[in-house]
């Protein structure tokens, strides 16, 4: 047997042990999650870990794709699958108050609370979870300019400055989350969230209005 295998079990499942890290990952962050909480979440050895995925950096790196891919991706793919750009906004933001206060899940967004950007101990991995919360921002604007191009923002609107607000909404949504809020309070800030939304598409004329 491989030094690299030793210690795993026969029916190693590398699918079922990223998951079980993930919600550890998840829960504790990547500074509070130990090794012992990895290895007996996932039902291996230190060995077989670094075997099967490289580093506890490298690990962590996987589960954070495979949050982004499942229960992560709701709140971008219903941004995305909205028919307008204000719809798209407030079903992200009431996807993630659902997911944010799941049962049976930590609360809030791995990729929000997993590790402090800039942290000087894990700099990469702070950095690599930066990269991840700017790509949201990033699908949020590029969301605000296909509405403006519909008409449905006024000309000038600051779509930039609209992106980082829902951003941060959706940042504060997931600590408020972790700090105990309900599911009912949080849909209650993303429907307030969106009079924002309001006040500035008030701006239209009657005609230009969707």
């Amino acid at each position: 047997m491989a030094m690299a295998e030793r210690g795993r079990p026969r029916n190693f499942d590398r699918a079922q042990a990223l998951r079980k890290a993930m919600d550890v990952f998840w829960s504790k962050g990547y500074e509070g999650a130990s090794l012992t909480d990895l290895t007996e979440a996932m039902g291996i050895n230190s060995p077989s870990l670094y075997g099967a995925f490289g580093s506890k950096e490298s690990l962590f790196r996987e589960a954070v794709e495979l949050y982004r891919d499942t229960e992560g991706g709701s709140g971008r793919r219903a941004l995305e699958d909205a028919p307008t750009a204000r719809e798209g906004i407030q079903s992200m933001l009431l996807a993630s108050a659902e997911r944010f206060t799941a049962p049976g899940h930590p609360p809030g967004c791995m990729i929000v609370l997993g590790a402090p950007s800039g942290c000087v101990n894990h700099a990469s991995v702070g950095d690599f979870l930066g990269d991840n919360r700017r790509e949201m921002q990033s699908r949020i604007l590029a969301r605000l300019h296909a509405g403006a191009a519909n008409g449905e923002l006024p000309a000038g609107a600051d779509l930039k400055g609209l992106a980082a607000f829902y951003t941060t909404v959706l940042h504060g949504m997931s600590i408020q989350a972790r700090d105990g809020a309900t599911r009912k309070t949080l849909q209650a800030v993303a429907r307030q969230a969106m009079c924002a939304w309001d006040a500035l598409a008030g701006a239209l004329p009657d005609h230009a209005r969707p």
